[in-house]
């Protein structure tokens, strides 16, 4: 079963591959990263193959959000003035507006490292516009990463005929439900499907399959999954 958490909703990477942008301030160049990551190992592992691609650069500056309840929170200014940089990096990830399950928007970001790789100009850009730049980067690479909400899915199994599985399924989908397949065995079919992981959610699917089905089957509720919702 999935590990129970506060949250049952959040928004990821819609890519396993990073995505990069550059930005370029009083001739210093900020090359922008952010990669999706499940852990701190792969966050930091992402980090390092940054730091040898660009190993001639001053400074590869980081921050990383990870688990639904965004409880993993870290960050590194990479030699810059302390403050400068990691803190408003980490900013930019938590303060990153997307839209929630009513519409409204949220900030639920996670499980994304972000890396910012600075080239100097020559130029000194002083800690305010050190904190502007860096944070710059971020949000510039962001608004270049396309994103998925990622749900926590209570799963249900119910067993039926053969001849009822086709007419069901297409009927649960089209009530925007999301199956997770259908098994067909020897005395009937088996569906599975996953529904958002609250309670009021899970007694509208029983009344909904009741009136379906006629009550003639029931759904056995089992444990849990996250799900990109792409």
């Amino acid at each position: 079963m999935t590990q129970e958490t506060r949250a049952n909703r959040y928004t990821v990477l819609a890519t396993q591959a990073p995505v990069q942008s550059l930005l370029e301030i009083k001739r210093s160049e900020f090359v922008g990263f952010v990669q999706r990551v499940e852990s701190e190992q792969e966050a930091r592992a992402f980090i390092e193959s940054v730091r040898k691609r660009y190993h001639d650069a001053r400074h590869v500056c980081s921050a990383f959000v990870i688990g639904a309840d965004r409880d993993v929170q870290r960050s590194s200014d990479d030699g810059e003035p302390a403050g400068t940089a990691g803190i408003p990096m980490l900013q930019a990830l938590l303060a990153r507006r997307t839209e929630g399950r009513d519409g409204a928007e949220t900030t639920d970001l996670s499980d994304i490292v972000a890396v910012v790789v600075r080239y100097f100009g020559g130029i000194k850009l002083g800690a305010g516009g050190l904190v502007r730049a860096y944070t710059e980067a971020v949000v510039q690479v962001l608004d270049a990463a396309p994103m998925t909400p990622r749900e926590r899915l209570r799963l249900g199994t119910l067993e039926i005929g053969h001849h009822e599985a086709g007419r069901l399924e297409n009927d649960l989908r089209s009530l925007g439900y999301t199956v997770l397949g259908t098994d067909y065995l020897a005395d009937g079919a088996r569906l599975t499907l996953g529904v958002f992981d609250q309670d009021a959610t899970r007694t509208t699917t029983e009344e909904q399959l009741a009136s379906l089905t006629a009550g003639s089957t029931t759904i056995h509720w089992r444990g849990s999954s996250w799900v990109d919702l792409s």
